[in-house]
């Protein structure tokens, strides 16, 4: 998939959410409400970390079921600070849904083989995933979670125009222990606040956008 494709898929998630239920036009976007309401599957939060000892398990889903469990540990209303985690959890294993659902759904009527054996989830996010499946899902999250056009508004609305930051002017009177991912994470942290996504995440999503640039590249005019 491209990058493109993920803008595309996330945008007409978005489109077929409104329509049934009011366009969103301002952040944060209502992940739960589009999970549950829309869509349809349902949430649980479970003690994923003591099932899955084997990873540091955050979020798993089962295509079959309509099941979507977020690691107690995330729950947001116990723990505020773990809002923006619980969020992009959510909103992954929802690219999960949408993108590769097909890949499981065509063994829906299929029996296991141990039928007293309790169903395993179809994928589990851990901390640190690098299957190809699981980087097309965080891309998935990014883009819902952050539309590319709402975060364009809300920049303009926060700076006043539409101009990126570099790195060497936030690197001007800091600390030099700041590393340059604390530094564009702090540069991040008011529009991740608004999105209700992690610093890490927006920052992840503005680099990619070309808001925060590591080096000013010479314009030719």
């Amino acid at each position: 998939m491209h990058d493109q494709d993920f803008e595309d898929e996330t945008a007409l998630l978005l489109a077929e959410y409104g329509k049934q239920h009011g366009q969103v036009t301002t952040p944060p976007v209502p992940i739960d409400e589009i999970v549950e309401e829309h869509l349809k599957l349902a949430i649980e939060y479970r003690d994923l970390r003591a099932e899955f000892p084997e990873g540091d398990v955050l979020g798993a889903i089962w295509f079959n079921d309509k099941l979507i469990a977020i690691d107690q540990s995330l729950v947001p209303e116990d723990f505020p600070a773990m809002r923006g985690r619980y969020r992009f959890t959510l909103a992954h294993e929802l690219g999960h849904w949408r993108l590769h659902r097909h890949l499981y759904l065509r063994r829906a009527g299929e029996r296991s083989l141990l039928a007293n054996t309790p169903a395993r989830p179809d994928h589990v996010l851990r901390s640190h995933a690098t299957d190809p499946k699981e980087v097309q899902a965080n891309r998935f999250a990014a883009c819902l979670l952050m539309p590319r056009e709402m975060v364009k508004r809300e920049w303009h609305q926060l700076r006043g125009n539409m101009d990126p930051i570099y790195l060497a002017d936030l690197r001007a009177n800091q600390s030099p222990n700041l590393s340059n991912e604390m530094l564009f994470e702090q540069a991040a942290r008011p529009l991740a606040e608004k999105f209700e996504v992690s610093p890490f995440a927006m920052r992840i999503r503005l680099e990619g956008m070309k808001f925060l640039c590591r080096i000013r590249e010479n314009m030719l005019f």
